[in-house]
C-alpha cells in the first residue's frame, strides 16, 4: 500500500509537471529598463553606451530580417527600424529632444523562429550618447519596441547619465 501511494504521488507530480503552461503575455510587446552602461573606448570621452532592456511578447513576432523590405518596412518607412531611441539633453533644467542627423534607432533581428509563441528575455543595443553638436553633458534616452504587427510597446526612459565630452 505504501508503494502504491508513493507511485501515485510520483505519477501525479509527473503529470502536473507535464501540464505546466508556458507563460502567456500580451501580443503587444512590453519592455522594462535594465541598464545603461557607458562603453570605454579609450578616447577619454563617453561616446557610446550599451542599453539593456527586458522584453516580453505574447506572440513572439519581434524582429526583422535583412530581406524585410516590403513597403511597411522599407527604408523610407517609419517602420524600417523596430527599436526606437531618442536622445534628450538637460538644458537649463529642462529635457530637450535632440534632432540628430542620424537616428539612433535600430533594426532588431528575429528573436524567435517559432512564431507564435510567448517569448521574453533581455535585449542589448549599443547606441551613441555623446551629441557632438552640443556642450551639454547630462543625457537620458527614451525607447520603445515595435513588433511585426506594428504593435508599439510602452515607452521607457532611462535614468540620466553624465557624458564626458
Amino acid at each position: 500500500m505504501k508503494r502504491f501511494i508513493t507511485c501515485m504521488v510520483l505519477i501525479f507530480a509527473l503529470v502536473a509537471a507535464g501540464c505546466r503552461h508556458e507563460p502567456k503575455y500580451s501580443i503587444v510587446p512590453h519592455i522594462e529598463f535594465v541598464s545603461l552602461e557607458k562603453i570605454d573606448d579609450g578616447s577619454g570621452h563617453d561616446n557610446q553606451a550599451e542599453l539593456t532592456i527586458h522584453f516580453q511578447d505574447g506572440d513572439g513576432d519581434i524582429g526583422l530580417d535583412e530581406t524585410d523590405r516590403n513597403p511597411v518596412f522599407s527604408v523610407d518607412s517609419p517602420y524600417y527600424y523596430n527599436f526606437f531611441i531618442n536622445l534628450y539633453e538637460k538644458q537649463g533644467g529642462e529635457w530637450v529632444l535632440m534632432e540628430l542627423p542620424t537616428p539612433l534607432h535600430a533594426r532588431v533581428p528575429h528573436l524567435s523562429d517559432d512564431v507564435p509563441e510567448s517569448i521574453e528575455g533581455k535585449l542589448s543595443i549599443v547606441t551613441y550618447i555623446n551629441n557632438p553638436f552640443s556642450t551639454y553633458d547630462t543625457v537620458r534616452l527614451t525607447c520603445w519596441l515595435v513588433d511585426r504587427a506594428l504593435h508599439h510597446s510602452d515607452t521607457i526612459t532611462t535614468p540620466e547619465i553624465i557624458v564626458k565630452k
